[in-house]
């Protein structure tokens, strides 16, 4: 895992969000927790190359089409974090009361080993890794402009999440580029 807190320079960071909250298909995301489908606890968009299909919680998201912006910004992050993507999963959290839960970006057609690059805009929040076998979580401040590299074991071994922070009244908007292998997608 590596991280660059400042990776973006503030300027490009503030444009960049602006853009993206205006612009991007936002949607309230089904998805199934605990044996119930729910909305997700924030609004998301699911972007890449038509083949890039992803199967999450047990919905399958075809992804629209990439915008310029996000094109560009995807071709910066490769070459940042030495990986291809061929998607991105835009998150938006409206303010400190939206969240994602503890879990692992483990489905099959990301891979054994996947590459996942988190690009953070907007209201700084905690992001929290812990161990699958348990122990104390260890947390990281994600400021506006900053890019986080999971890779190798990091999706294996490790569960994360963004909990609420009730006191965030900004919106932050996270962008989590991946690597969706056609030969690796389930049937």
């Amino acid at each position: 895992m590596t991280f660059a807190p400042a990776w973006l320079p503030r300027e490009e960071a503030d444009a960049l969000l602006d853009e993206l909250r205006d612009r991007l298909p936002w949607e309230v995301h089904r998805i199934r927790m605990f044996g119930r489908v729910v909305d997700s606890p924030r609004l998301s968009a699911w972007i890449g190359d038509e083949a890039a299909t992803y199967r999450y919680s047990g919905t399958r998201f075809a992804p629209r089409p990439w915008t310029p912006a996000l094109l560009a910004l995807r071709d910066r992050v490769a070459a940042a974090c030495d990986a291809p993507f061929n998607s991105v999963l835009a998150n938006l959290y409206r303010d400190g009361s939206d969240r994602m839960g503890w879990h692992s970006d483990d489905e099959p057609e990301l891979g054994a080993a996947p590459v996942i690059a988190s690009v953070s805009l907007g209201a700084e929040r905690t992001f929290r890794f812990r161990a699958k076998t348990g122990g104390e979580p260890v947390a990281i401040a994600l400021p506006h402009g900053s890019l986080l590299r999971m890779g190798g074991e990091t999706q294996r071994l490790y569960k994360h999440e963004l909990p609420v922070r009730k006191r965030v009244a900004e919106a932050r908007l996270n962008l989590t580029f991946r690597d969706i292998g056609e030969r690796r997608q389930p049937g």
